[in-house]
């Protein structure tokens, strides 16, 4: 046993645990600290006070505390806590708030040694073994300012759409008082491991788990014979399945061969590591470009390696492109790249008194994983309840299932609670990624810069499984000419099978890769034509009533890209004029599925007799602020206090409007609440009933519709980004930001929103990336590996709200979640072609390390 002082009490732990969080989280039930990639110690999320000096606690071992005081939130004086608390929710420094405990604690640390002489650069330097991936930690370096020098921002509560107020749960998110999965422990609980594919590619002949049942504390060990239903679930095609029976093939590396059930997430990860598998190893198909025309199929029971063939033309391309006076040829790679959310996959599951189950989930759509799991278990949907508890980061990471069906399968068998959550390295297996892109494009523009022509060739890599892979290119190709207008357009966009890691929905969502191409090929026409890049956006930029890309006529809502545009300019011009080199980047993203899918959401307003209002939705909250958003709505419409909602989303009701993707959460949730406070209005707001409101996108049309003037999608965002270099050494300076939101519901999220979409759009142009090696191997197994840009690393970020509203949209929403790193990698290419002379068409364009192989794509 090893002692010590932990918040003022004595304690004493086993010694078998590998490092301190694991003792304070497994065996004390300390759980402010989070595990984010434990043991290597890169997030800083588990930071702790050790003898008063901040300390990561998966990186310190149980010999190092003996005899030493540890201190966590918990442990902190009440008032000080609470200062802390009020100073991080009121500068918006947190969104989905896993990484805040930690950075809480590391502030204190700071500020005790430096008190009011702690500047911000002091606070970014010694943030510097903290990730945010929500916040770009702007904002974060506003809450430590403002503490260090005593004077804290008012801290006001929601109020109205329009109005800036904290963050729905923000100040006990911040430090560590509202639970996510991992932290809750019911009452004879049991815990989940898997055990996954060896080999990208392998027919599995045999999986002996008699060595891990035997293991002291193991309860079960569970393969693909123990599925009494469906195998295989998934968002749009059923293709993914849950295991890898005895007779299948694995088809990447994250496929799960068995789970084993133990009483301590310790034994059943030991256990998971004794199932024996034989396989028959077969050669990985990782090329995309040599597996679509391949006559084996990549993956077990699909036949063919094609997933997907987006293409539409207008005009005629090539003749237009045989007349233009400058003509621009040139192939693009993106690369692949991880979500590298701070909270890794974790699913509770319990039966409940009436013989159903109880699953909590953080999924980005927990009725399609009520319906999946249902089916998994053969058993009624009526009979699984699915519970969000808001997630530590998605970015579309978490739409497909991760953990949530083995989990519900082994309490459904064993009738006992079971968690899994996954080790940051499993995550890294196991989720979907962005997808790499390689694009050809030739683009054309006559003597003036009016483009003429553009011609489209892309092929994407979205590994083994469907997930969302035809929609990432599908929507790539339709935001392939940006947003300019583009007479004689001729696109094609295909998603490969392949046995690399599974790509699917990451923000942005196809478009950010499109428009890096896109926004390429535009600075390259402007320097023949011998203008500005600001001039050339200028003159092709996109106005209401023109036709767009695949042929959408564009409505009022477009008046945001020339707007965006002319918030620039200025910053532009002063940079100019300063000799700085400057980069200009424009995007448009779409709000919604669109492409012909019919979208219904659905919300209740329900009056409880304690006074209390439940808003229940049916999106996620990861951290962008759609749990605020229905509060605000529901402020605006029934003139109460924010301290009266309470915001739920279960499947309790059927609300479910699919996946939280395409920056739609805001709109859709916006109008369904709406609508549904009106009909309580309407009604007197009577104590006990069920007011249900919807808001509806079905008039859209797919691209293979033949319609000459589709409507691919319904509502837009825009935005135009500047970037400035350091004249002497080309490094990122500052960007200028300014996105059209159509209207901002809570402005100080919204900034917040795009602060971290810039954050994360710099990384994708300079240094992120997760490429595997020719075997589907991920070459990068750390937080570390991924480059992540660290707070003393990132740019002033200047933020500009433009609110052109949308037409028809509630409040003239258009959403912003997704849009703000669609310019980003553009204007750093442009930038630094203005620094040193030298096109780029390969991203990430400084950490080369992190680019797909040489040798595939060619």
């Amino acid at each position: 046993m090893t002692s010590f002082e932990l918040n003022g009490s004595q304690v004493s732990v086993d010694d078998g645990h590998p490092h301190l969080l694991s003792a304070l989280r497994e065996e004390l039930d300390v759980v402010s600290p989070k595990d984010g990639c434990a043991p290597s110690g890169q997030c800083g999320c588990c930071t702790v006070l050790v003898d008063g000096k901040a300390r990561v606690a998966c990186q310190t071992s149980l010999d190092k505390v003996a005899g030493a005081t540890v201190t966590t939130i918990e442990g902190l004086d009440t008032a000080e806590v609470e200062r802390m608390a009020d100073a991080f929710a009121a500068c918006g420094a947190l969104q989905c708030g896993f990484c805040t405990p930690g950075i809480v604690i590391r502030t204190k640390s700071l500020l005790d040694r430096k008190g009011a002489d702690c500047t911000r650069e002091d606070a970014a330097r010694h943030l510097g073994g903290h990730l945010c991936r929500c916040t770009g930690y702007v904002k974060i370096l506003d809450a430590v300012e403002a503490l260090a020098s005593g004077s804290l921002p008012e801290l006001v509560a929601p109020g109205g759409v329009g109005s800036r107020g904290v963050k729905y749960e923000g100040r006990d998110l911040s430090v560590g008082r509202r639970p996510f999965i991992d932290d809750l422990r019911p009452a004879g609980l049991l815990h989940g491991a898997f055990t996954l594919a060896a080999h990208a590619r392998a027919n599995v002949v045999a999986i002996d788990t008699a060595a891990a049942a035997a293991v002291a504390g193991v309860e079960r060990v569970l393969t693909g014979a123990d599925v009494p239903g469906e195998l295989r679930s998934g968002i749009i095609h059923k293709d993914w399945p849950i295991f890898i029976p005895v007779g299948g093939r694995t088809s990447y590396l994250g496929d799960v061969l068995a789970m084993v059930v133990a009483d301590t997430r310790a034994t059943a990860r030991l256990a998971a590591e004794l199932v024996e598998v034989t396989y028959d190893v077969l050669e990985p198909l990782t090329d995309p470009a040599a597996a679509v025309v391949s006559d084996e199929d990549a993956v077990w029971g699909l036949e063919g390696n094609v997933l997907s063939r987006s293409t539409y033309a207008r005009g005629d391309a090539e003749a237009a492109l045989a007349a233009c006076t400058h003509v621009v040829e040139e192939t693009f790679q993106t690369q692949r790249i991880d979500h590298a959310f701070l909270e890794p996959e974790s699913t509770l599951a319990m039966p409940t008194a009436d013989g159903g189950l109880h699953v909590y989930s953080g999924g980005q759509g927990i009725w399609d994983d009520r319906d999946d799991i249902a089916r998994i278990l053969a058993i009624d949907p009526r009979l699984v309840t699915v519970e969000l508890v808001s997630n530590g980061g998605a970015f579309g990471g978490k739409e497909d299932m991760s953990n949530q069906g083995q989990t519900a399968l082994a309490a459904w068998l064993l009738k006992r609670p079971v968690k899994t959550t996954f080790s940051r390295e499993e995550s890294f297996l196991v989720h979907t990624k962005r997808h790499p892109i390689r694009m050809q494009y030739r683009a054309g523009c006559d003597a003036d810069g009016k483009l003429q022509a553009l011609h489209v060739r892309m092929l994407g890599d979205s590994g083994p499984y469907a997930s969302v892979g035809m929609k990432v290119l599908e929507r790539a190709a339709g935001h392939a000419s940006g947003p300019y207008v583009v007479p004689n357009i001729d696109v094609e966009a295909v998603a490969a099978r392949t046995n690399n890691s599974v790509c699917g929905a990451f923000r942005g969502f196809g478009a950010n890769q499109a428009q890096f191409a896109m926004e390429g090929v535009v600075d390259r026409l402007a320097a023949l034509v011998g203008i500005s890049g600001w001039d050339m956006r200028s003159r092709n930029v996109i106005d209401p009533g023109v036709v767009w890309g695949p042929g959408q006529i564009m409505d009022d809502g477009a008046l945001g890209a020339r707007a965006c545009l002319e918030a620039v300019k200025p910053a532009h011009d002063a940079a100019v004029a300063a000799g700085k080199p400057v980069g200009i980047g424009l995007g448009l993203k779409n709000s919604g599925l669109g492409n012909g899918f019919k979208e219904i959401a659905r919300a209740v307003v329900h009056f409880r007799a304690d006074g209390m209002i439940e808003v229940r939705h049916c999106w996620t909250e990861m951290g962008q602020g759609v749990h605020t958003v229905a509060l605000q709505v529901a402020v605006e419409e029934l003139g109460v206090p924010a301290g009266r909602i309470e915001v739920i989303v279960d499947t309790t009701r059927e609300l479910g409007a699919g996946q939280t993707t395409g920056s739609r959460g805001t709109l859709m949730g916006a109008g369904s609440v709406q609508d549904a406070c009106r009909k309580a209005v309407a009604d007197h707001c009577r104590v006990g009933v069920d007011y249900e409101g919807e808001y509806r996108v079905d008039w859209t049309n797919s691209l293979s519709d033949g319609v000459e003037h589709p409507i691919i999608h319904s509502t837009f965002g825009y935005a135009a980004q500047l970037v400035i270099l350091d004249p002497d050494t080309g490094a990122v300076a500052a960007v200028v930001a300014a996105h059209d939101v159509g209207r901002a519901v809570n402005p100080m999220l919204c900034e917040g929103q795009i602060e971290g979409a810039v954050h994360m759009g710099l990384g994708y142009a300079l240094s992120e990336g997760f490429p595997c090696d020719e075997d589907g191997r991920p070459t990068n197994t750390t937080l570390r590996s991924l480059d992540i840009i660290r707070p003393k690393d990132m740019p002033d970020v200047e933020v500009i709200l433009v609110e052109k509203p949308q037409p028809d949209a509630p409040y003239g929403i258009k959403g912003v979640g997704e849009i703000g790193l669609v310019p980003t990698a553009g204007a750093v290419a442009a930038a630094l072609h203005q620094h040193d002379g030298e096109w780029r068409n390969e991203l990430p364009i400084v950490n080369v390390s992190n680019r797909e192989r040489a040798s595939a794509w060619r």
